[in-house]
């Protein structure tokens, strides 16, 4: 990648989007300021209107944007360099065959780490301590105390360990948790006791007192966690998702918390969203439901997310290769 001597940078915020995850221009000015050595070579376009976006890619060097229209990019923004994808995930973009030759796709995998780790380890002592079963019984004005053993000594699978799964790792590990993992090519990380590839799902699911998962939706991990996974699991373990609502069958779940053979659940994502009234996970004992918040945060999101974007941009101004590539073949 040849470098430029200045950059022409377009944001292009969700009009429906929450304001969490909105990029104002006192959010990009404040991000600049960290970068006084980038800031000067970038010329900014904010905007909310389609009409404007189209004008603006026609000079455009870099995108950041959660989506946007894929048809002829290439006809349409040709000076395009580079864009940003403000969350993990880009499921909602495939298949990435629109993504012009000499782009290079980034995504925001690594700004979620520190409120994944808080949230991870919170679901698991929630599951520990029986909170989804005790909120089952409130529901239904019962009282049927049961005692639980600490949770340090037990195991957790953590199935897909990214930069959030590797970060929930770490809180488990320091929890006294034992961690194992579940990685595509099965490569070692620092809190994973012991990592395998997804051909030895099963076997690791046996020895899971809770599964937490974390992997991106792939037609791969599509149903990932399907009912042959869940009854591998140890009778009674206990399930947390806050990578993707697909990678879990909802409906073997439900089946599963009714009749036991999953002993608890905490759910943040779900298929679709949000969540609709005929789920039959909103009247699944042992379940919370959460709506998709583990991993955000409305005070640091914009402001971590936009100092990778001001990293990136001295990587673009330099020609080096950017942080947080996404590999097209791959899906994430």
């Amino acid at each position: 990648m040849t470098g430029l001597d200045r950059v022409r940078l377009h944001v292009k915020n969700n009009r429906a989007g929450e304001d969490v995850f909105r990029m104002t221009a006192e959010r990009v000015a404040e991000a600049a300021s960290r970068r006084p050595e980038v800031a000067p070579r970038v010329d900014t376009v904010i905007d909310f209107d389609l009409d404007r976006f189209e004008q603006s890619m026609a000079t455009a060097h870099a995108l950041v944007t959660w989506d946007l229209p894929t048809a002829e990019l290439a006809r349409r923004a040709p000076d395009l360099r580079w864009i940003h994808i403000i969350g993990a995930g880009v499921e909602h973009l495939r298949p990435l065959d629109w993504l012009p030759r000499g782009v290079t796709l980034t995504n925001n995998r690594g700004v979620h780490a520190e409120k994944t780790a808080e949230s991870a380890l919170m679901a698991v002592l929630m599951l520990n301590n029986r909170i989804p079963a005790y909120v089952t019984d409130q529901r239904h004005r019962r009282w049927a105390p049961t005692f639980a053993t600490p949770v340090t000594g037990k195991t957790v699978v953590v199935v897909g360990v990214g930069e959030m799964g590797h970060a929930a790792a770490r809180a488990f590990k320091k929890a006294g948790l034992r961690v194992l993992g579940v990685r595509r090519g099965g490569r070692a990380r620092r809190y994973v006791d012991r990592m395998v590839g997804p051909d030895h799902l099963h076997e690791v699911l046996a020895e899971a007192d809770f599964v937490h998962v974390t992997t991106p939706l792939t037609e791969e991990t599509r149903h990932l966690i399907d009912a042959a996974a869940m009854d591998a699991m140890k009778p009674g373990a206990r399930l947390i998702n806050f990578g993707r609502g697909p990678v879990v069958d909802a409906a073997a779940l439900a089946e599963r918390l009714r009749d036991g053979r999953v002993g608890g659940a905490i759910l943040d994502v779900h298929d679709p969203e949000p969540l609709p009234e005929t789920s039959p996970l909103w009247d699944a004992p042992n379940l919370i439901v959460t709506p998709h918040v583990s991993s955000d945060d409305d005070v640091s999101y914009v402001p971590k997310t936009l100092d990778l974007v001001f990293d990136n941009l001295g990587r673009l101004l330099d020609g080096r290769p950017l942080r947080n590539r996404v590999r097209p073949s791959l899906g994430y």
